[in-house]
Formats: C-alpha cells, sequence, structure tokens
C-alpha cells in the first residue's frame, strides 16, 4: 500500500511546483528559487523534504547542488492508481454491458 506521506509531500503547493519545475530536468537551488518564488532557504527545506520523501536526488556540482527527480516514487503513485483504474474500468465496462442488454431487450416505442 502507497504510504500517506507520499501524497503529504505532494500535497504542499510549494513542492507540487517544485517537482514540476524539475519535470524538465535537472535544476540547480537558485532556478528552483526562480521558478518557485520563494527564497533560497525554503527551497533548500522543501527540497530536504522531497528527498527523504524519495522524490529528488541532488548531485555536487562543484559549488552548485544539482537536484532531479526520481523515478521510483513515482512508479509507485503509477501502480498505486492502476489499481484503480482496473477497478474502475471493470466496473464501468460491467456498466455498459447491462446497459446495452437492457437496451436492447426493450421494444421501440408503439411495437406491439
Amino acid at each position: 500500500m502507497l504510504q500517506a506521506t507520499v501524497f503529504q509531500t505532494l500535497a504542499d503547493p510549494t513542492r507540487l511546483r517544485i517537482v514540476e519545475a524539475l519535470s524538465d530536468g535537472e535544476h540547480a537551488v537558485g532556478d528552483l528559487v526562480r521558478a518557485v518564488d520563494i527564497d533560497q532557504s525554503g527551497v533548500s527545506r522543501h527540497l530536504r523534504i522531497l528527498g527523504e520523501a524519495g522524490f529528488v536526488s541532488m548531485r555536487p556540482d562543484g559549488a552548485r547542488r544539482l537536484y532531479s527527480l526520481r523515478p521510483e516514487p513515482f512508479r509507485a503513485i503509477d501502480d498505486w492508481v492502476a489499481g484503480y483504474r482496473n477497478l474502475w474500468e471493470a466496473r464501468l465496462d460491467r456498466f455498459g454491458e447491462a446497459l446495452k442488454k437492457r437496451r436492447s431487450s426493450q421494444q421501440p416505442k408503439g411495437a406491439k
């Protein structure tokens, strides 16, 4: 089962904006500061939380720290959603079949 902390981590609007900014590739903290429009200490705090939750990894590049998304938590979310997608698709398929049967068993109006 997917842990609630995964959703709690992404529920914060600033962390979600950081994740969205990182979706196009690796970024330095300064890039993220400009992208999410909060101060460097706030971005660093959110990056620490995202890192602890497994969403981001950091790579040193001289004096800079470059951050990127890790695929594993997103795969876990996708797997979790897929279970519900399959459940609802199966239910909707059964509903569609029942509706089709009902429509085919009804006679047109005026027919005797």
